[in-house]
């Protein structure tokens, strides 16, 4: 069963990525601010993390960044999944590593399952 690294503040949005990555059979951690992601990864054998880059305390580029810092983590798939649009942060995100970035907005949750699982 593979396990997933929510990062996101919305509790309304938290919910439903719950409800549906859980009724997919997996497992989902949660993490709602920045601060915490580095100490679940480090605790959890997380195969993916699903970042949203507008957070509190430590915004996702500086995660991203810091996953990518980390040897052991550098295979890590880590698919951003955010409001930011624009190609400027779309081109960020993978200059900085992401495996995939996901427009919030484009897609409904099911499909957001559906875009992990192709991951796998």
């Amino acid at each position: 069963m593979k396990q997933i690294l929510l990062v996101e503040d919305d509790p309304f949005l938290i919910d439903i990525y719950t409800t549906k990555f859980k009724e997919m059979g997996f497992v989902l951690e949660v993490a709602q601010d920045g601060s915490q992601v580095m100490r679940k990864i480090a605790e959890k054998k997380i195969d993916l993390v699903l970042l949203d880059i507008v957070l509190p305390h430590v915004d996702g580029w500086e995660i991203l960044k810091k996953i990518r810092e980390e040897p052991g983590l550098k295979d890590l798939k880590v698919i951003i999944l955010s409001n930011l649009g624009q190609q400027s942060e779309i081109d960020k995100a993978f200059f900085l590593g992401a495996t995939k970035y996901l427009i919030k907005a484009h897609y409904t949750p099911s499909e957001v399952v559906e875009e992990v699982k192709k991951i796998f």
